[in-house]
């Protein structure tokens, strides 16, 4: 799991909701908020490849209408096994100091992987996590924003708004969990 990539987690988590080529693979990071992670041909193959080395998943040649044929890929267990572990991870400080964007990205795949017990288990330790860096956020701001140049006490701000906002979210879709349990 350590050689594993983040692009690597999300490809095992795409190809955990279904069997995709590189191609599927391709328009789904070009089209949707996962192009941050990467929609170059030039990673997600090269990625695809290491995965299936790793015995993480394998791939089909399927032929198609066309003369073309094309690879389908899909999770091994032992593919979905590393992408459970890596979605059950705690979340730290570090991961909301310096990776809130991996931390949504494995809460996308949660549910259909995990359950949504789990779900509402990650998202408890996110807002506690958060609720924590903004504490210490706030506490820096009192002491030391006034002294700060206009330009970096308002970027400063920003962050912090940001993270509130990060919260937010968080403690309403725990909210969310909880309506849904409630109602079944």
């Amino acid at each position: 799991m350590n050689e594993t990539s983040q692009l690597g987690f999300a490809l095992l988590g795409l190809l955990h909701q279904q069997p995709m080529s590189g191609y599927d693979l391709r328009k789904v990071f070009t089209t949707t908020a996962m192009a941050g992670f990467s929609d170059s041909p030039g990673a997600i193959y090269p990625a695809l490849n290491r995965l299936a080395k790793g015995g993480l998943v394998r791939g089909a040649v399927e032929k198609t209408g066309s003369l073309r044929t094309r690879r389908v890929f899909a999770n091994t267990p032992a593919g979905t096994a590393a992408l459970k572990a890596w979605l059950e991870l705690p979340v730290t400080r570090q991961d909301v100091v310096r990776g809130v964007d991996l931390l949504l990205l494995r809460f996308a795949f949660m549910d259909q992987t995990l359950g949504p017990v789990q779900s509402t288990r990650f998202l408890k330790e996110f807002v506690a996590a958060i609720e924590s860096y903004i504490a210490e956020l706030r506490q820096f701001h009192n002491l030391y924003g006034n002294s700060m140049p206009t330009s970096g006490r308002l970027a400063f701000e920003c962050g912090l708004q940001q993270n509130a906002s990060y919260l937010k979210w968080a403690q309403s879709s725990i909210a969310v969990y909880q309506k849904r349990k409630g109602t079944k």
